[in-house]
């Protein structure tokens, strides 16, 4: 097919009765860097602004930008409010025993709230805690907190530490007691970011229980062992 923009003698001919559009003629450059400066220019300035420079200039705007301003500053303002509460926390808090109820019981409505009762003296309490911070910082639209068990409850026993108790809107929705509940000694930070999406205190990017990859991996090896065994076995009844 033709190239409709390309000058030849019959082209001329068809753009002359109407057939063909007229030619395109390629934009200059001086030409196209006008046409976006002028386009740059009818944004209005306050919609490069921030909130403080908003109040700043204010005096400067008509009454209709007045409006205008009215309407983009709430936007603005409910972007801040947004994005102030979903980054909210962001790091692993100790509080005392005292603090409790206002802190996890009686947290704000809708907030999921991750508690570990701890102590410092149990190597499995520290790696938990060390996981938790980290944690903290990825989902920081989650409360963590930690504290040391003695100022929370009274003679509690250290086979059931660590302990994570996850609460939200004053009810407990999720516990691990213990270091087996906890995920055992040789824990992962995966495992427990697992243990805390499936009760719904987070929202993990995994895809899949990191443990199962484990178990999986230890049923087919005493799978293996067994036919291994098996075909000894039967070598052995063979040979006699």
């Amino acid at each position: 097919m033709q190239d409709p923009n390309e000058d030849t003698e019959w082209n001329e001919i068809l753009r002359d009765f109407g057939i063909l559009p007229p030619k395109e003629e390629p934009k200059d450059e001086i030409e196209e860097m006008v046409l976006r400066l002028q386009k740059e220019a009818m944004v209005k300035p306050y919609e490069k602004m921030t909130l403080a420079q908003l109040d700043e200039a204010e005096d400067e705007f008509d009454e209709e930008d007045i409006k205008a301003i009215e309407i983009y500053r709430e936007k603005r303002l409910q972007e801040w409010k947004a994005l102030t509460k979903k980054q909210k926390f962001g790091e692993l808090r100790e509080i005392s025993g005292n603090q409790y109820v206002s802190e996890v019981t009686n947290a704000e409505k809708d907030l999921w709230v991750v508690i570990h009762l701890y102590r410092s003296s149990i190597p499995m309490c520290l790696l938990v805690n060390q996981y938790l911070s980290l944690l903290a910082r990825k989902f920081p639209e989650t409360k963590f907190l930690k504290a040391i068990v003695n100022s929370c409850i009274e003679h509690y026993h250290d086979n059931c530490l660590p302990t994570i108790f996850v609460y939200k809107n004053g009810q407990i929705e999720g516990k691990f007691i213990g270091v087996i509940e906890c995920g055992g000694i040789n824990l992962k930070l995966e495992e427990l970011e697992w243990k805390l999406s499936e009760v719904g205190a987070i929202q993990t990017d995994l895809e899949e229980n990191p443990k199962k990859c484990i178990a999986d991996m230890m049923v087919s090896s005493i799978r293996n062992v067994s036919i291994y065994d098996s075909d000894s076995s039967n070598s052995d009844n063979d040979a006699k």
